[in-house]
């Protein structure tokens, strides 16, 4: 084990670093945005939208992302739609994610009391008003467990993204050790480095799910 070697590794693993919390970032904003909608669609059962999104979520759930990256990258532009290796990373981590979020927003919106719709419904709401005041607030709490572990699931699904050159964190180790062969200095810092990402990231969700359940905020 040189730590020499680790010291001078350090700034490309930086970059490596910021460019998986980026894509990170990006990739569960949109996850969760399309999977808070989809979920709505599902619940308000709306015509022929419902049923396509419906065949998305399966369709996304159960192709792995390795297999979906390979599409967007290789397929695509055989019929004249050529994306960048980061633009199909994030497409595809929004597409596996967006479906794994609508899942778990799906069972948090299903613990809404019935009667609280109809109670919503006899004061004349309509269902964008219901899904705003009476479905969403409770449904996101009770989603808050499948929310967390999809987070996670997805920040370490990035690591996939080296099929297609990405220069994240998994592709950068790869490559030194490649060049150098030196798999015990370079694995030891993208453990580390997915470390820094995880810990943090993981004791703030479990933060936001005791004070999201228990309705604690402020307290």
């Amino acid at each position: 084990m040189s730590w020499q070697i680790i010291t001078q590794s350090l700034p490309i693993f930086l970059k490596a670093f910021e460019l998986t919390l980026w894509l990170s970032c990006v990739g569960i904003v949109c996850s969760i945005l399309v999977g808070i909608i989809t979920s709505l669609v599902q619940y308000f059962k709306v015509p022929i939208l419902g049923r396509v999104l419906t065949v998305y979520v399966e369709l996304a759930r159960n192709t792995p992302l390795l297999i979906q990256l390979f599409f967007l990258y290789y397929a695509f532009p055989v019929i004249g739609l050529k994306m960048s290796a980061q633009v199909c990373g994030i497409i595809g981590l929004v597409f596996l994610g967006g479906a794994y979020m609508a899942e778990g927003f799906t069972g948090g919106f299903a613990g809404v009391s019935p009667s609280q719709i109809d109670d919503g419904k006899a004061l004349g709401m309509n269902d964008l008003q219901l899904a705003r005041y009476v479905v969403f607030p409770q449904g996101f709490a009770l989603s808050m467990p499948a929310l967390t572990a999809n987070i996670i699931f997805l920040i370490k699904e990035t690591s996939i993204f080296s099929v297609i050159a990405i220069p994240e964190l998994t592709n950068t180790a790869l490559d030194l050790i490649g060049m150098y062969y030196r798999s015990n200095e370079y694995l030891l810092v993208l453990v580390i480095a997915y470390a820094i990402i995880l810990v943090p990231v993981i004791l703030l969700l479990n933060f936001v799910e005791r004070k999201v359940r228990y309705g604690t905020f402020g307290n």
